[in-house]
């Protein structure tokens, strides 16, 4: 049992100090970026509808595909959102080209009900936006998002070993038992271990969707490459139809195909992003829960005709699932307080295990087993 648990001790000491640099990092940013839906409004990085009567009605697709076109005569749509622009706008990407790539397309923001352009906002990275990539992959991509999911495996297992460790050292002391009364380093491995039994569920619920978001890229392609390239497969090298069919058309097959669902976004036959033949419309469910579950529906851009819809891969699916529960973002404004309170609580805990490392490391063996 002594040999089993100095097993886990050292397991637990030193996949802790491995990923602590990285955890801090992970809490500093990650504290705001629970709160980035408000800290984007505060700063002015979203646009806000003028005001109408709640019964105002919604204008067509079509006349918010054309308001986008007299803007820019000549230019081709290639996505439209229902999400990102906020209530009652729709945000629409534009570019000079065919098929441009990522950087080569620009944003308006039209009133859904109206159909007037609102802003054209410019392509500025937001303070959150910056948050994020060094959050998700420290700036370098795919190698950073990878290095960020080692990480936290080693978060995960330090979390592991230490609740196995807690078990024996708080039948000695008592379950949640600080002792005030001796040495400055008994206090803080009490605490140290308290909060990280406290913390023990959010801790790995965070750790473990953590480590599903930093595969998103290497998921998404392997999706695409299989399930969407199968998708396409019957159509491809056919050339985009002209003229295409009316949006409200497609969206209308869309929405029969899939019922009890809301648009959330349309890749244009002119994207890079879809399919030359068809409009790629985005559904997602009604609830917080299903609103998460993205369905993807090819509607024929010359007939309007559905030719595929199926539902995301369960790898795709636990992905989307897991997003918003790392931000805490299934809940209002109480449950990210919630949330940026662990997130504070578990830098004491790193912080602290780091101290008791290295005032373990000055003494001499013998000394307590620390969590």
């Amino acid at each position: 049992m002594v040999n089993r648990l100095r097993l886990w001790t050292g397991v637990h000491s030193w996949s802790s100090l491995i990923c602590t640099l990285f955890l801090l990092l992970l809490c500093v940013t990650g504290l705001p970026l629970v709160f980035h839906d408000e800290i984007d409004a505060w700063l002015g990085a979203t646009i806000q509808a003028p005001a109408l009567p709640a019964d105002a009605p919604l204008a067509s697709l079509s006349a918010v595909v054309a308001s986008a076109e007299a803007r820019y005569p000549g230019e081709f749509i290639q996505s439209m959102s229902w999400v990102q622009g906020g209530p009652h706008t729709m945000l629409v990407f534009m570019a000079k080209e065919l098929r441009a790539g990522f950087g080569g397309y620009h944003a308006l923001v039209i009133d859904a009900r109206t159909a007037a352009v609102l802003s054209e906002p410019r392509q500025r990275v937001r303070l959150t936006q910056v948050l994020l990539a060094l959050h998700r992959e420290l700036f370098v991509g795919l190698p950073g998002m990878l290095l960020m999911g080692v990480m936290g495996l080693l978060f995960v297992v330090s979390i592991v070993t230490g609740a196995m460790i807690y078990g024996p050292f708080a039948q000695k002391i008592g379950f949640g038992e600080v002792r005030r009364g001796r040495s400055k380093r008994l206090k803080w491995l009490d605490l140290h271990n308290l909060l990280g039994i406290v913390l023990l569920a959010w801790t790995l619920v965070v750790g473990v969707t953590g480590v599903i978001n930093t595969l998103a890229d290497p998921l998404f392609a392997y999706w695409r490459g299989g399930q969407l390239t199968d998708m396409l497969a019957p159509w491809h090298g056919k050339p985009t139809p002209t003229p295409l069919v009316s949006l409200d058309r497609a969206l209308a097959a869309a929405e029969r195909a899939v019922p009890g669902t809301t648009p959330e976004s349309v890749a244009f036959p002119y994207s890079a992003f879809g399919s030359p033949h068809h409009y790629m419309i985005w559904m997602q469910g009604r609830t917080p829960l299903t609103s998460r579950l993205m369905t993807p529906v090819l509607v024929d851009a010359e007939t309007a005709a559905v030719t595929d819809a199926r539902g995301l891969p369960w790898y795709l699916r636990a992905l989307e699932l897991s997003r918003p529960l790392h931000f805490g973002d299934y809940g209002s404004l109480p449950l990210k307080l919630i949330w940026a309170a662990f997130d504070l609580l578990t830098i004491v805990v790193l912080v602290s295990g780091v101290y008791l490392w290295v005032v373990r490391r000055k003494r001499p063996s013998g000394g307590e087993v620390a969590a």
